[in-house]
């Protein structure tokens, strides 16, 4: 008997998705030409290396959802030296290119996901990095990846316009995940939104306000921090990079 939670878990996801990558393609078509050889906000990589990465991994999620609703062990990726080349291989290229490969993966994605089945949404399957997870949550790692790497494209698209469902989901797991973490115990609270968090080991020592967007900037890594008000005014405490 199948759990129908996992199908509309799955169908609010995919509505976001939809949403995040039609202000992705329009953040990305407003680019000059020459743009995409440009930095990012990722060290090492190009604002063509951040499409390409974001094209490539919409077609690898293509390949967990035929796997789920095929019953396949379908890699995610042909590798990780694949994965790294086929980057590399699109970055360089002119950005007409990679607004249309975006545009093409986004509807193959879309398309794969209009043929799971609900007994599809339930089948498990395995992520590149070996760990195991239920075919429903494939949207919402996709909404990750356009929502985080729209920012690192460094192109005007802050944590500011993240949506608030979005960062206040993020800055509650990313919180947890730092809870016990081998850091001074720091007090988390999101002004607009009434969360609060303790990170760290300890008692805390120091408290961090702000709003949730960019509280969830800086536990991402997208930040550091300078924006967000400390109790007292010490430094931040490093924290480890995002898994």
């Amino acid at each position: 008997m199948t759990d129908p939670q996992s199908a509309a878990s799955a169908a609010a996801w995919l509505g976001q998705v939809e949403e995040s990558t039609q202000r992705l393609l329009q953040t990305a078509a407003a680019l000059k030409p020459d743009a995409v050889g440009e930095p990012s906000a990722l060290p090492g990589w190009t604002r063509g290396h951040v499409l390409a990465h974001l094209a490539r991994n919409a077609d690898s999620l293509v390949n967990l959802l035929n796997g789920a609703r095929t019953g396949t062990d379908i890699p995610q990726y042909a590798g990780h030296e694949a994965r790294d080349a086929d980057i590399e291989r699109d970055a360089p290229r002119p950005l007409d290119v990679h607004l249309a490969d975006l545009r093409a993966s986004h509807a193959r994605f879309a398309e794969a996901a209009a043929l799971m089945t609900p007994e599809a949404w339930e089948a498990s399957v395995r992520h590149r990095f070996g760990y195991v997870f239920p075919a429903s949550d494939i949207p919402h790692k996709r909404l990750l990846e356009v929502e985080y790497h729209h920012v690192d494209l460094d192109a005007g698209h802050t944590p500011a316009h993240w949506p608030r469902s979005f960062a206040t989901a993020q800055f509650r797991k990313l919180a947890a995940g730092l809870a016990g973490a081998d850091l001074p115990a720091v007090e988390l609270v999101a002004e607009d939104t009434g969360d609060r968090a303790v990170i760290g080991t300890g008692e805390p020592a120091l408290a961090v306000r702000g709003p949730v967007r960019a509280l969830t900037a800086w536990l991402s890594g997208r930040s550091a921090g300078t924006d967000l008000r400390r109790t007292p005014d010490t430094a931040l405490p490093p924290l480890p990079p995002m898994g």
